[in-house]
Order: C-alpha cells, then structure tokens, then sequence
C-alpha cells in the first residue's frame, strides 16, 4: 500500500462519535478487545504488519482514553489508522460513515444514549466497575452537569462536554469543571471505565 499523508486539516477531538466508531471498527478488524498495555502493543505490531508505518503504543493508549493525553488527535495518526482499515484516508473513512446503516443503532441507540436523542433537563444514569454510578442533567450543547455521584471522582455539581455514553466502551468527558474549584473554574478532561468500559446507560427522567 502507498504511503498517504494527511496534513491539510485540522485535527479532531477524540471525544467526537467519528472517533469512538473509529475504535470500534478497529477492534472489530483485529477481533480483540484492545483493553490492555499488551493490546496497545499488539496492535502497534499488526499496523506495522500491514501498512509498515510506526504508531507508538503510548498514542493508541491516549486515543482509547487508557491514559491521560492530548483532547485532540492528530490527522496523520487518524490517516494511518484509517488506512489500516482500508480506506485511502481519514476523509474517506468519514465518508463512509455516511453511508453506514450500522453506526447508529450499534453505536448510539443499540448500546448508549447519543446527545441528538435527548433534550435539556433529560438525565442519563450511567454505572461501571467496580460500584461506580452517575446521574448527569443534559444543559444542551452537549454540556451536562453531575446531579449524583456514587463511589466516583465526579461530584454533584461538576459540568463537562460529551456526546454520547455507549455501553462496553470508556465514557470520555471533556472541558470538565470541579465545582468545588469555581474560583479557577480550570477545565480538564476525565475518562472513566478505561479497562472494561460502561455497564449500563439509561434515561432516569422523572426519578
């Protein structure tokens, strides 16, 4: 395969629905769960298989949200992993979400809760291992704010962006901010069921 080089568009947010499909289509190719440091290493292994291109570890470990890293992804990492897929580039593989019957029902309604499918005020209660359990407020615009919080570093009160909570992926919350801080107001990113991703996603309104 020809070695394609993206480095005409901006970059990506790894929080956006593209991305987290992205993920899915690759542990699907490679049919393994990549869970794990030794999954990050095999998978780094089976692209330079393929494409003979080098990704470190350490950026697939930050793009699965296992460590913490950069909000955004650079195009050329996500050229590469699209290429492994098959595709010419992160363009290409864009386009052919389009036309895609699976992405929503697998990925958003099949499996979690996507923004487009709530209103403002609706609540989703999420949980993950060991004995986490949240319940967030939809704000609109992608924008939640913490109304419980069991057993987790997120307390009542905490603000943050995200787009969607799938169920056996890790929940990725971005522009997060500490209520107890609101004299900073200092926003920083939060990733949680990392390893075994989210047990269950549901619509709570009315509790």
């Amino acid at each position: 395969m020809s070695k394609k080089y993206c480095t005409f568009a901006l970059d990506m947010n790894k929080y956006a629905p593209e991305i987290t499909t992205l993920r899915m289509d690759i542990e699907q190719e490679v049919k393994r769960k990549i869970r794990t440091p030794y999954d990050f290493e095999f998978l780094a292994g089976v692209i330079w298989e393929r494409l003979h291109e080098n990704i470190s570890p350490t950026t697939l470990k930050r793009l699965w949200g296992y460590i913490d890293g950069a909000d955004t992804t650079r195009r050329t990492t996500l050229c590469l992993l699209s290429q492994f897929l098959g595709f010419a580039d992160w363009e290409a593989y864009l386009a052919s979400l389009a036309t895609r019957t699976d992405i929503e029902s697998a990925a958003f309604e099949g499996e979690g809760i996507h923004i487009n499918n709530l209103q403002p005020g609706d609540r989703v209660e999420v949980t993950w291992l060991p004995n986490r359990r949240c319940v967030f407020r939809y704000e609109g615009d992608a924008r939640f704010t913490v109304v419980e919080a069991e057993h987790a570093k997120l307390h009542a009160g905490d603000t943050f962006d995200t787009t969607c909570f799938l169920v056996g992926k890790p929940m990725y919350l971005d522009n997060l901010q500490r209520d107890e801080v609101p004299s900073t107001k200092e926003s920083v990113s939060y990733v949680a069921g990392s390893k075994n991703g989210l047990n269950s996603v549901k619509l709570v309104n009315g509790k």
